[in-house]
């Protein structure tokens, strides 16, 4: 079992009772011979903290919750936007612009009312990580992103805490058990690092929101994830420590990889013995050949909507290159030149050297990422990020424009 396994061990079982409202509320449970009224227990004494209350925190919540996880923790700096309501079923239209964590709060409580739930409306980083694991009995990622994802893994290894980690991305998800430790043989599974040993370039990685994810995924994904946290919790089942859960839903075709510990693992190793700067480290791309230059992490120069706009009511010489997608082009333009991320570096050629060059896309990720490549592999000095993409463009100078 994991390291809460063995501490809970330690712990008399006996001294967690429910009353009437809770055992008529967990009795699908208490039935299950193999669970009974021990597993049921176990979920009751235990704390688990959810990093990330958004797709997949929303299934992940609302079932931790109803299961009757008797302590958990929710951290998200994030507010509530109208696009999460096509995936995050935690909220509902009226949370809109709230904080997600007091929305999370409400929501579960009203599910749940013999449960404890604390808040953290901040962003987890390497200050703040290891202090607050220390608190919790297992960690469940719903992150969307490769610092966060190694931060919590990392802060996980040095904490001794299991890690419940899923990851979805437009048709794709992923579940899996990091950091656990075999109630048999006392070895300690593998973790992210073992499976990413680095991150890929920042370039080609975009979230959820550059680029997509269909609805329901995050439910089949987060609801798999509340599983195996129960199973981690109350030792019934095998968790997936070792293994990697596949799931297409455009196919339905799953896959399941084994995943095993390497030695060279800096967090085994002891090389790794402390948190780290994990934006620096996401951002930086090692050479795939001897020849071919890092992408480098650099600061892009940038113009907001406003200085836009004066561009073009002046018909300055300048040049507007959009490198979102074909079909995001379709629903919402400002006019410039369609190049898409992933073809940039072939269409450098199309691209002014000899005056401004304003690059955008959706919210302006992508945007800085194709500067960074063009500036490193190509050498440009002309290019210039639009802040905030097309969704400052429509919030701040053209409220007829489409947003998505």
């Amino acid at each position: 079992m994991s390291y809460v396994l063995n501490l809970m061990s330690l712990i008399s079982m006996s001294n967690i009772t429910f009353n009437k409202a809770e055992l008529e509320r967990y009795s699908r449970h208490i039935i299950i011979p193999e669970f009974n009224i021990e597993g049921q227990r176990k979920l009751k004494a235990a704390k688990v903290l959810v990093i990330g209350a958004g797709g997949l925190g929303s299934p992940l919540l609302l079932y931790l919750a109803a299961a009757g996880i008797g302590h958990i923790g929710i951290v998200d700096a994030d507010v509530v936007d109208e696009s999460n309501l096509q995936r995050q079923v935690l909220y509902g239209v009226k949370d809109v612009g709230r904080l997600k964590v007091e929305a999370a709060k409400e929501r579960l409580s009203a599910l749940n009312p013999h449960i404890q739930i604390e808040i953290y409306p901040y962003r987890i980083d390497s200050d703040n990580a290891l202090a607050l694991f220390e608190q919790y009995d297992v960690i469940a990622d719903g992150t969307d992103n490769f610092p966060t994802r190694y931060l919590v893994n990392d802060a996980a290894f040095l904490t001794g805490k299991t890690n419940v980690y899923a990851s979805i991305f437009r048709f794709e998800g992923q579940v899996s058990v990091f950091n656990y430790k075999d109630p048999a043989t006392g070895e300690l599974g593998p973790n992210y690092r073992d499976l990413f040993p680095e991150p890929p370039p920042a370039e080609l990685v975009p979230n959820c929101a550059e680029g997509g994810v269909i609805g329901v995924l995050p439910g089949i994904i987060g609801s798999l994830q509340a599983n195996e946290v129960i199973k981690v919790i109350t030792g019934v089942g095998a968790p997936l420590a070792g293994r990697l859960f596949l799931f297409d839903a455009a196919s339905f075709e799953t896959r399941t990889l084994k995943v095993r510990a390497t030695k060279n693992n800096p967090l085994r190793t002891g090389e790794l013995d402390r948190l780290i700067d994990y934006v620096q480290f996401c951002d930086v791309a090692l050479p795939k050949a001897a020849n071919e230059p890092a992408i480098k992490s650099t600061v892009v120069k940038e113009i907001d909507v406003h200085e836009l706009k004066t561009l073009i009511d002046q018909k300055a010489d300048f040049q507007l290159i959009d490198v979102r997608e074909d079909f995001e082009y379709e629903i919402v333009n400002i006019g410039g030149e369609l190049i898409p991320l992933s073809t940039v570096a072939a269409a450098n050629d199309r691209i002014a050297r000899a005056k401004k060059v304003v690059i955008h896309c959706r919210s302006g990720k992508r945007s800085a990422d194709a500067i960074r490549q063009l500036e490193n592999q190509f050498g440009f000095d002309n290019l210039y990020n639009l802040k905030g993409g097309v969704l400052a463009y429509a919030n701040e100078i053209d409220d007829s424009l489409a947003t998505y």
